[in-house]
Order: C-alpha cells, then sequence, then structure tokens
C-alpha cells in the first residue's frame, strides 16, 4: 500500500505567537483537520495567567484553543477532540462547568487526564484540539 505524502502542512501562528520562540507551531493544518499544540495558560505574550487560579487557568488555556482552530479556519464549535490534562483530577467539576460553556453540540470528544506536572511549574492545565475545517 502506498502512502499520499503529498498532504501540505500549514503552520498556524497568532500575532503574537506565544509558541514561536520556543520552536513550536500554535497549530499545523493539514487538509481539512487542524491539530494544536497544547494550549496552556498564558498570555499573548506568553505570562502565565491566574497563577494558583485553576478556572482562571483553564479560561485561559480555552481561549488559546479557539484562538489557534479559529486562525487555522475552524473553531471550538467544530473541534472533533480535546485532551485536558491537568496536575490534580479533582478540579474535574470545575472543568465541566466550563465546558458547559465553552463546547457546543455535537460535543467533541474528550479525554480528561491528570498528569504529574506540566512543562511549567505554575501551570494546572493545558489542552490540545483537532478541530474539523468546513
Amino acid at each position: 500500500m502506498q502512502h499520499d505524502t503529498s498532504a501540505t502542512r500549514t503552520r498556524i501562528t497568532a500575532d503574537p505567537d506565544w509558541y514561536e520562540s520556543a520552536g513550536i507551531s500554535l497549530g499545523i493544518r493539514v487538509g481539512d483537520l487542524v491539530f494544536t499544540s497544547g494550549q496552556a495558560p498564558v498570555d499573548a505574550d506568553g505570562a502565565t495567567v491566574g497563577a494558583g487560579d485553576f478556572e482562571a487557568q483553564a479560561r485561559q488555556a480555552l481561549a488559546n484553543v479557539a484562538t489557534v482552530l479559529t486562525n487555522a479556519g475552524s473553531g471550538l464549535d467544530k473541534a472533533v477532540k480535546l485532551t485536558v490534562f491537568v496536575t490534580d483530577i479533582a478540579h474535574q467539576d470545575v472543568f465541566a462547568a466550563l465546558r458547559a460553556r465553552f463546547y457546543v453540540p455535537p460535543f467533541p470528544a474528550e479525554s480528561f487526564v491528570q498528569v504529574a506536572a506540566l512543562a511549567d511549574p505554575a501551570w494546572l492545565i493545558e489542552i490540545e484540539a483537532v478541530g474539523a475545517v468546513e
């Protein structure tokens, strides 16, 4: 079986691009799908938002996911899969309340995973997504 290697990969950016200095793409679009890097609770300058405040960090991470998806021609309304990494599973109820405000039917598939640590010790959450582009 031959694999089609002609799929064009398009780097997704923002202005400013809070991950460019790390050599990471905010997202990559391939065909009708966009894949985001894990979006952390950072502002446009890369500074952590809401130190110690899970809800504030979750809002920022979701806003960053929405920005990357939108810049790729998608959006949270077209998200098909999200993976949510948290440092404390006890925050699941807080995230569920936010999910009800940010997600729209049909709801995306989601994994909610506790991890020992994220790239920055101040981060309590990181979210990556796959979105459809129509």
